[in-house]
């Protein structure tokens, strides 16, 4: 029996895998069936707008691999035209454009449509994140642009959503510039820390020159009153989105739903272990399918 939607997992990006690891990703036989049938009669997604990002996961400890996801978001409109890039090399996380990293959703026309006109695909109701870098392009990218793609995550903003971006963060980076010396680099805390008391201790430990503390301290303080109008700003700016949206966009937002799909385990083969975590922007209610459907 022709299955319509066979090629479907190997069709979405894997993000955030390393380049290094795609080939052997996409090269092995996994059993995604549970997804495909998730799109038949009775399935959880039939009939719905999807939206189709990819990931990786590590199982085991002393042999471990990389077990392929394919993560479901069923909503009225795309869930994010951003990614984030976040490693421990990186202080913040940083958001781009999708298009920055050449990714984009595209519509995932099953193997019986491929040859249907352009105008009867416009009724497509699933979509899959795809990349158009290509990996023989990376090097002309530079290290750092390149390895992007390795620390990149799907993005995902939900305005109703109370997480711990709603307690402001009380710590700002502080990158002192001083003439004949590198730059010191520390961060300070307003919340907890003395400014005078940070001060005299990067003087004790020679860091910082006696004759600097009080452009030090200036610095510091206008870094302060930066990040706290930025948070004021975005605070606010949230509020207005809020008051000014629409009972439509709200109910949208409301009905989004996440569905995690594992590869089927194959008899014989090693139990794989299932989170219903994503990541810290996905963090919604995830519904894992892999039991009902394809096992």
């Amino acid at each position: 029996m022709t299955r319509n939607m066979e090629d479907l997992w190997r069709q979405v990006f894997s993000v955030g895998t390393e380049w290094e690891a795609m080939d052997e990703i996409y090269g092995s036989n996994w059993d995604f069936s549970n997804l495909e049938n998730a799109f038949e009669e009775g399935g959880e997604l039939l009939g719905q707008n999807v939206y189709l990002f990819g990931c990786t996961e590590t199982q085991g400890i002393a042999d471990a691999s990389l077990v392929p996801v394919v993560v479901a978001v069923v909503s009225r409109f795309a869930p994010s035209d951003k990614i984030a890039i976040v490693s421990v090399q990186r202080a913040n996380e940083q958001i781009w454009p999708m298009k920055r990293l050449k990714m984009d959703w595209y519509p995932y026309i099953p193997l019986g449509r491929r040859d249907a006109k352009v105008e009867d695909l416009k009724s497509c109701r699933v979509f899959i994140l795809r990349c158009k870098q290509r990996k023989v392009g990376l090097k002309q990218l530079g290290i750092d642009r390149a390895k992007e793609y390795d620390y990149c995550l799907p993005h995902f903003y939900n305005p109703f959503k109370k997480d711990e971006d709603d307690q402001q963060e009380s710590e700002v980076q502080i990158l002192f510039s001083r003439e004949s010396e590198p730059p010191l680099i520390c961060s300070f805390d307003w919340e907890l820390d003395v400014l005078d008391e940070v001060a005299d201790e990067l003087i004790e430990q020679e860091a910082l020159a006696a004759d600097e503390k009080d452009a030090f301290k200036d610095f510091v303080k206008e870094k302060v009153r930066e990040a706290k109008k930025a948070q004021r700003e975005a605070r606010e700016a949230k509020e207005k989105m809020l008051q000014e949206m629409g009972d439509e966009t709200r109910a949208a937002f409301d009905s989004i739903r996440f569905y995690k799909f594992y590869p089927v385990s194959l008899p014989g083969s090693p139990e794989i272990a299932k989170s219903s975590f994503i990541n810290r922007a996905y963090d919604s209610e995830v519904f894992l399918l892999f039991s009902k459907f394809g096992r």
